[in-house]
């Protein structure tokens, strides 16, 4: 009998696969990476063919790994990095144009235009999203207006763009099926998340045709089964889908309106449960939606970071400060604080509550005595204070306090870091042992519709372990620290 779940989790610097038993037992994690395109300044571009590439490798290494037999999978789930922009041929599965990845900052000026025809309103109303480079549409509309032949295949309906889930069911079922699901549906700035459907209004000043559009599902329902992949036999069910971030949410079981949870990867994501209602923010957050099951559908409010692990990754490939990004937290701890060196990460413009696109990573407090270690300090501090300008925004738009923070992702491996967002935030921070919740979620999800577990509530019944990490920096230290973060972040 079939007893693993395998969760496609497709990230923006690599792809993970997991094996996870019923009891919640990974039995294989394995990740690839791939390269990262960047054309111009501001461009950011991935190669569908190298994701998909870095799909089957991860699979295939997981199940080695777990000397698990391709039989015994019950489904597969899948998590991705949600706003990127695909564009595949409908026939033969092959990729139109590099996708334009959720980091790519090409449409600033587009989003600008529609704003001066005084059309953010309406699509915040109706979206939750603010007119940002950030999100699918403005983004599957410049490559439509840019690439004139890529229009005319798209009119014609020989063309199918999504988000990196759909490529992947399309992929994984040779083409059966053209699906996302409501939560990555909810980031294009196309979807009415009221209604749950693609929006006409949204479309027109995009100018995208409706015929490119995949349908959307639920969460966790079977939407199509493998054919045809290799190293995986035919029919196992595709059945759970969410983005990254609302995955993650579900991961750490916060299924209750008021948990929440921050995922640290390469951009950091604040995601609060907020139930059957559609909250709006006073404060530039964005309203999303969670997850769809069955008919029961569940909305959080969400603030992002654009940039976390992807500073240390800069740290590493761009300054050469370390040899690996978990050499950060060694070098870091060289010194007993940042020596006064400020870091701001915005090193593809800032986003929620500031939402600058045009802001950009400033180093400040530099002095003869500065040394590798105050920066990677600095570095680490600028991820937290980021995170912790979020939580301020989102408790007031709540009207209540954080009890605490349950966190994940890779850069929360980082002893260090989560001790500095705990003193920041002067709540505990709670760390689970399994860190991958985004494919942890994507499992529970896959599960949920094959009958793995019978229920949420069984799920968070489940025994897990978890570190807590408890404020203890001295108000004052605290206190002079945000002072500097503050003017920091106005010259950035």
């Amino acid at each position: 009998m079939p007893n693993y779940i395998l969760a496609i989790d497709q990230g923006t610097t690599g792809t993970t696969a997991l094996l996870v038993d019923r009891s919640l037992r990974v039995a294989a994690r394995v990740n690839r990476e791939f390269p990262q395109h960047f054309p111009r300044l501001g461009w950011v571009e991935h190669d569908l063919r190298e994701i998909w590439a870095s799909v089957l490798e991860a699979i295939k290494a997981a199940l080695r790994q777990a000397r698990v037999q391709p039989s015994q999978i019950a489904a597969i789930g899948i998590t991705n990095q949600r706003e990127t922009v695909c564009l595949w041929d409908r026939k033969t599965l092959k990729p139109a144009h590099r996708a334009i990845v959720w980091q790519d900052r090409r449409t600033a000026e587009d989003c600008e235009k529609l704003r001066a025809r005084l059309l953010e309103p309406l699509y915040r109303a109706r979206t939750g999203l603010l007119l940002d480079p950030y999100f699918s549409g403005t983004k599957l509309a410049w490559l439509l207006r840019e690439k004139p032949e890529l229009r005319r295949r798209a009119l014609a309906g020989d063309l199918c763009f999504g988000t990196i889930d759909s490529f992947l069911v399309a992929k994984l079922s040779k083409g059966a099926a053209h699906v996302t699901d409501v939560s990555n549906a909810s980031r294009t700035l196309m979807f009415d998340i009221h209604k749950l459907a693609w929006d006409p209004e949204l479309l027109a000043p995009l100018e995208v045709p409706q015929a490119v559009l995949p349908t959307v599902v639920g969460n966790s329902e079977t939407v199509a089964r493998t054919r045809d992949v290799p190293g995986l036999p035919d029919g196992i069910p595709i059945a759970g889908m969410a983005g990254d971030q609302q995955a993650a949410l579900f991961g750490q079981t916060c299924f209750e309106p008021g948990e929440s949870k921050c995922t640290y990867g390469t951009g950091a994501f604040l995601l609060l449960n907020t139930g059957a209602k559609a909250a709006v923010s006073e404060r530039r957050l964005l309203t999303t939606v969670a997850w769809r099951l069955g008919n029961q559908i569940c909305y959080a409010l969400e603030g992002s970071v654009f940039v976390a692990g992807a500073a240390v990754q800069w740290l590493r490939d761009g300054l050469g400060l370390v040899k690996r990004a978990v050499d950060i937290e060694a070098l870091a701890r060289t010194v007993k604080d940042s020596g006064g060196v400020t870091f701001v990460p915005a090193l593809t413009g800032l986003g929620a509550p500031h939402w600058r696109p045009g802001a950009r990573g400033l180093i400040s407090g530099l002095e003869r005595g500065t040394r590798a270690g105050h920066v990677a300090r600095a570095v680490l501090e600028g991820i937290a204070l980021s995170i912790a300008d979020l939580a301020k925004a989102m408790q007031e738009d709540a009207g209540k306090g954080l009890t605490a923070l349950k966190v994940d992702g890779g850069a929360s491996a980082n002893d260090l870091l989560m001790q500095i967002q705990a003193d920041l935030l002067e709540v505990p921070v709670v760390r689970p042992r399994i860190i991958e919740t985004t494919g942890l979620g994507a499992a529970f999800l896959a599960g949920l519709a094959v009958g793995m577990w019978g229920s949420p509530e069984e799920l968070r019944a489940l025994p897990r372990t978890s570190k807590r990490f408890r404020p203890k920096m001295k108000p004052e230290n605290r206190a002079a620290l945000l002072a500097r973060w503050r003017t920091a972040v106005e010259r950035a």
